[in-house]
């Protein structure tokens, strides 16, 4: 599975859930006023993963058993170059419906400052219900500036290292213990698996200049080293630091010594074995359990840290109430049954991957007894940090992608001055 693709593209059409096709919402629902506590049908609308589909269906058919006056039409996310571009244009055309289930942390600012989405905070109950099934430390990071929610955090594929185990032991590395936390330790296990011939490259993040490649390069591991720092906070870049040069002086080395190549893969190169290492979430166990064997390790960090205590991205989607909505009151209980604990376990059950709840493991403890390979991203998910809810987010990424692939990648100039030139333009954007 291609990371680029899984992260950012939409499905090819939208396939209604319900016989009933999505009505057109108005430009007149608005946050607030006689919507807020109006109730009736609604819509929603998914992502076209398939396991999402069919547990969207599920929980569709469970809500409308019960209010039969307040019945959920559904439908995965219209067609368009990403579900991005199909929302935002829903949203300047008015036609959004009541609530989406896969919302980009980077993309909701935007929209936000379109007037595109409702603040849950103003729910009497909005940011308790958000804190308390998150947990606060982890919710608050998806508040923007004024600690408004217009983000309900959903799930999570906390992004950990996948390694293809057959590979490990063919390069002489112990595959249930890699001993690969440190960079300096990395380092070494990656020279092993290239010099042994297990696999051409190490590990092969992607080359390409999207914006939200530094999700899965550098910075998991930057969250791993400052122990949870985001990119920006406080209205400020963070990373032209020391501790961000250790980061990208460390991806730096990968590339000049030609442990991960400076090109895209053409096909899946976990799957052909052209690479032994990969950054990726839950979703990888299903993938690729029929190719190799599959294990995870958490990102390495400057000495070493504990693996217990380890942070990184979240990769997380999210949920949102459009201002179309004409039926908000019935928009938010939907919302909340939806991310119930018992709608919460379904979703797991269904896909695999974490929902975005404090107490993960304990409070789905059989699931994971059945399916040990998951555990390791329950702990990890309750350990995470997303991006920056900034204005200008996606042109923050996008500016410290070229000047990160320039230095970092290419070696076409030093690290430290272009993690302080992409600082300086950031902190610029973030002034809105």
């Amino acid at each position: 599975m291609n990371i680029t693709r899984r992260t950012f593209t939409a499905g090819a059409l939208a396939v209604p859930l319900a016989a009933t096709t999505l009505a057109a919402c108005g430009n007149g629902g608005g946050g607030g006023g006689e919507a807020a506590s109006a109730r009736g049908p609604i819509t929603i609308w998914l992502s076209n993963n398939e396991q999402e589909v069919a547990w969207g269906k599920a929980m569709v058919e469970a809500w409308n058993a019960d209010h039969p006056d307040e019945k959920i039409t559904a439908q995965e996310i219209p067609a368009g170059q990403s579900s991005e571009e199909a929302i935002t244009a829903a949203i300047t055309a008015g036609t959004t419906p009541d609530l989406i289930f896969n919302i980009s942390t980077a993309a909701a600012p935007g929209w936000a400052k379109q007037g595109g989405l409702v603040d849950l905070s103003t729910f009497e109950d909005g940011a308790s219900y958000i804190e308390d099934r998150t947990g606060a430390d982890v919710a608050t990071g998806y508040a923007d500036a004024d600690g408004k929610y217009y983000l309900l955090p959903w799930k999570s594929n906390p992004v950990m290292i996948m390694f293809n185990k057959d590979l490990f032991t063919k390069a002489g590395l112990d595959p249930e213990n890699p001993g690969m936390n440190s960079f300096d330790s990395f380092l070494e296990g990656a020279r092993k698996i290239v010099e042994s011939g297990a696999a051409p490259a190490a590990i092969w993040p992607s080359p390409t200049n999207e914006f939200f490649q530094p999700w899965f390069d550098f910075y998991p591991l930057y969250i791993a080293q400052t122990d949870g720092l985001q990119l920006v906070e406080d209205g400020k870049s963070t990373f032209a630091s020391d501790d961000g040069a250790a980061v990208a002086d460390f991806w730096a080395t990968i590339y000049a010594e030609k442990l991960a190549p400076k090109e895209a893969a053409t096909d899946d190169a976990m799957a052909t074995a052209k690479t032994a290492m990969q950054a990726a979430g839950p979703w990888a166990i299903s993938s690729y359990k029929d190719a190799f064997p599959v294990g995870f390790m958490p990102v390495p960090t400057a000495e070493g840290s504990d693996p217990e205590t380890v942070k990184t991205f979240a990769d997380s989607k999210n949920v949102s109430m459009f201002t179309t909505s004409k039926n908000q009151a019935t928009a938010w209980d939907v919302l909340k049954f939806a991310t119930s604990q018992e709608q919460d376990g379904a979703f797991l059950e269904a896909t695999g991957q974490m929902p975005l709840r404090a107490g993960l493991l304990d409070t789905f403890g059989d699931y994971f007894a059945k399916n040990p390979d998951y555990e390791v991203f329950a702990g990890q998910s309750e350990r995470v940090v997303d991006v920056p809810n900034v204005p200008n987010s996606v042109e923050v990424w996008q500016t410290f992608r070229e000047k990160y692939s320039a230095a970092v990648i290419f070696g076409k100039e030093p690290v430290e001055g272009a993690l302080q030139a992409a600082a300086d333009e950031i902190d610029t954007l973030v002034q809105g």
